[in-house]
């Protein structure tokens, strides 16, 4: 017998699913309105589902704001992950690229890709974080991972000595400021790219930490 091809009706979602709607409806809506523009009812509303389905999910717009951050994280995790990955593509048998670079590249791309979800893991929006263990748990393991990646470098004598998290903090905030500069239209003294400058700010950083 043939399969059903019937849709779902609007507003019908299994558990997973429902969770995942919400928090890209949350996130369509801080890009085209902002955190200020968000709201639970009007999230449900563009999802179709009650406001008691709802509160099973979140209890509140910072429960929701935690979950798009959440899943920010995620993703900015993946993207630095991918940037290591193609630094360490074998060329001619050796590592082909500069894996601060890359990381730092993936880091701008991402920002430029995922503008909703950045604005809330890096914003003011949420000064809770103690009230959401797992956000906390994925935006540490994204940091470390930062600081291995340094700690591996100096390994391999691209770092001189020093303390990994202190580099890495420097390296993030470089990457960081870049991306808010850029957003402000600030960086237009010169021709030179926002990913341009991260390549040249990680040359810079290396050639500092060997001397």
């Amino acid at each position: 017998m043939a399969r059903s091809t019937r849709k779902k009706p609007r507003g019908t979602y299994h558990h997973g699913d429902l969770e995942r709607a919400l928090v890209e409806a949350a996130a369509r809506t801080i890009q085209a309105d902002g955190v200020r523009g968000l709201t639970l009812r009007g999230v449900g509303a563009a999802v179709g589902v009650s406001r008691t389905a709802l509160y099973r999910h979140f209890e509140d717009k910072s429960a929701l704001l935690a979950r798009v951050a959440l899943e920010g994280f995620r993703r900015f995790h993946a993207a630095l992950e991918e940037g290591i990955a193609k630094a360490g593509r074998s060329k001619g048998g050796k590592p082909h690229g500069d894996v601060i670079a890359e990381m730092g590249l993936a880091y701008v791309r991402f920002a430029a890709g995922n503008p909703s979800y950045y604005d809330v893991m890096f914003g003011e929006c949420l000064d809770d974080w103690e009230r959401y263990p797992d956000l906390q748990q994925e935006a540490s393991a994204t940091f470390t991972l930062l600081v291995e990646t340094v700690a591996s470098e100096q390994a391999r004598g691209r770092f001189g000595p020093g303390n990994p998290v202190e580099l890495a903090e420097i390296i993030w905030s470089i990457s960081h400021g870049m991306v808010t500069l850029s957003a402000g239209k600030h960086l237009n003294q010169t021709d030179a790219t926002v990913e341009d400058l991260i390549v040249m700010s990680s040359r810079m950083l290396s050639g500092a930490f060997k001397a």
